[in-house]
C-alpha cells in the first residue's frame, strides 16, 4: 500500500471520511497528537487498528465524536458532573470514561462496560468525524513502540505502507495526550494526566482522586533510551550534571532535556532545549524522544518541573516513561 499525506481540503477530508465509512483506517491531526481513526461501531475496522499499531487487545480505545449531542449515542447514564465537564472543556483535551451504549463493540472497550469519550479541539478532526457521520476511535497514530506523533511526517515514519491516507494538519498544538477521568464514581478518578489540568477540573466539579501511578507501561510508547526524571529543586541542574557525567564515563550516550533558559547550566554536555515554557516542553516532548531514538541515545535525563498546571501532566508522563526512576 502506498501511504499518501494529504492537505486538509474539504475534498480530501471527504475522501478520508469515505475510506473510514468503508472500514479502512485514516490518520489525522487532533490538538493533542495525531490519531489513527476507524469507525468505532465497525468491529472489524477497530481490530485493524490494534493490528496496525501492534497494540495489545486488552487496552481500550478512546472514541471521538463531533459534537456534544453525539455523546449520548455511545454512552449512557451520564452523571451531572460529567455534563458540567462536557459543557466546560469539550471540544478539548479531556476524555471521560462513562457507561457504554450497546452499539459500542467489545473490541473498542476490551470487553469492558465503559467507553472513553472525547471531542477533539481541531477543525480537521471535527470535520472528518462529522463527514463520516459515526463515532471514530482515536488512538495515537504510531506503532506502540514509538512516541506519539505530533507531525504528519512522524505518522509516515511509523505507518508507511500500513494505511492509505494521512491528513496533514501541521504540528499538534498541545503535544501530549488528553486527560482521562473516570466519571462512573463520585468523586471522579483521574486515570491519566494530560492536556486539561487537574486544577481546572476541580474548579468546575470539586475534588477528584488521582490514580495515575508510576507504573512503567500504560499500553503506550516506551522509548528505546533509558529515561531518568529529575525532581524539581534548586540544585537540580548540578545533580543532573553529576548523573550525566557518571553515565558518560561508563560509555553511555546521554542527552538532557531542559528548558531553553537552563541550557547554559549544563555546559558542554549534550542537551535538547525543549522550549521556553512548560507548555513548550509538553508540546515538544515526543518529538525530542523520537530524535533521541534516531540518534541512538542510551539515556535521556529529563529536567524536572513544578507540579502546577501543565507541569503536573508532564510529571505524570515522565514518571511513567521512567518507570519511577527519579534522581
Amino acid at each position: 500500500m502506498n501511504t499518501r499525506i494529504l492537505q486538509p481540503t474539504s475534498a480530501n477530508i471527504l475522501r478520508c471520511a469515505t475510506r473510514l465509512g468503508r472500514g479502512e483506517l485514516v490518520a489525522f491531526p487532533t490538538e493533542t497528537v495525531y490519531a489513527l481513526g476507524a469507525v468505532a461501531t465497525d468491529e472489524a475496522a477497530v481490530k485493524k487498528v490494534y493490528e496496525v499499531k501492534g497494540r495489545q487487545s486488552d487496552k481500550p480505545l478512546i472514541v471521538a465524536v463531533a459534537k456534544k449531542s453525539d455523546i449520548s449515542g455511545i454512552a449512557k447514564n451520564v452523571p451531572e458532573k460529567a455534563k458540567m465537564l462536557i459543557d466546560k472543556f469539550m471540544p478539548g483535551a479531556l476524555t471521560l470514561v462513562l457507561d457504554k451504549a450497546d452499539c459500542v463493540p467489545d473490541a473498542v472497550t476490551a470487553g469492558g462496560s465503559s467507553v472513553a469519550v472525547r471531542i477533539p479541539d481541531n477543525p480537521i478532526a471535527l470535520k472528518l468525524i462529522a463527514f463520516t457521520g459515526k463515532p471514530v476511535v482515536v488512538p495515537s497514530a504510531n506503532t506502540s513502540d514509538k512516541p506519539s506523533p505530533t507531525l504528519a511526517s512522524h505518522v509516515l515514519d511509523d505507518l508507511d505502507g500500513k494505511i492509505e491516507y494521512i491528513l496533514d494538519g501541521g504540528a499538534s498544538e498541545i503535544g501530549i495526550e488528553s486527560t482521562i477521568i473516570d466519571m462512573r464514581t463520585d468523586p471522579p478518578v483521574v486515570l491519566r494526566g494530560g492536556g486539561v489540568t487537574v486544577e481546572s477540573i476541580e474548579r468546575e466539579i470539586g475534588p477528584i482522586i488521582s490514580r495515575t501511578g508510576a507504573e512503567r507501561s500504560d499500553g503506550g510508547y516506551m522509548p528505546t533510551a533509558d529515561i531518568l526524571f529529575s525532581a524539581y529543586y534548586d540544585g537540580m541542574a548540578q545533580n543532573i550534571c553529576k548523573r550525566a557525567d557518571e553515565l558518560s564515563q561508563n560509555g553511555n550516550r546521554v542527552v538532557i532535556l531542559c528548558l531553553d533558559g537552563n541550557a547554559d547550566k549544563y555546559g558542554e554536555r549534550k542537551v535538547y532545549a525543549v522550549g521556553k515554557t512548560y507548555s513548550d516542553y509538553a508540546h515538544n516532548l515526543f518529538a525530542y524522544l523520537r530524535r533521541a531514538d534516531a540518534e541512538h541515545i542510551d539515556t535521556v535525563i529529563a529536567e524536572g518541573v513544578e507540579s502546577d498546571g501543565i507541569g503536573s501532566s508532564l510529571i505524570n508522563r515522565l514518571i511513567k516513561m521512567s518507570g519511577g526512576q527519579i534522581i
